[in-house]
């Protein structure tokens, strides 16, 4: 049975459980989103303004993404 959804400022939404990764798509950022009691198979990419309610979590993706970019240097 999937988690449930909340509603956040009127709005249906799923928590997210962690950033995989991010692309660009047509100048705009797109992150791989792991959905907190979901499985792998549902991971989704989603733009960044879609993932307001997750900021904490994209800034922390975004620091370790820079992190290891500079490492490939």
């Amino acid at each position: 049975m999937p988690p449930k959804s909340v509603i956040i400022e009127g709005e249906e939404e799923f928590e997210v459980e962690k950033i995989l990764n991010k692309k660009m798509v047509r100048e705009k950022e797109k992150f791989l989103v792991r959905w907190k009691g979901y499985m792998v198979e549902k991971d989704t990419w989603e733009n960044k303004e879609n993932l307001k309610n997750a900021k904490e979590l994209v800034e922390e993706f975004e620091k370790e993404y820079r992190e290891e970019v500079k490492e490939l240097m």
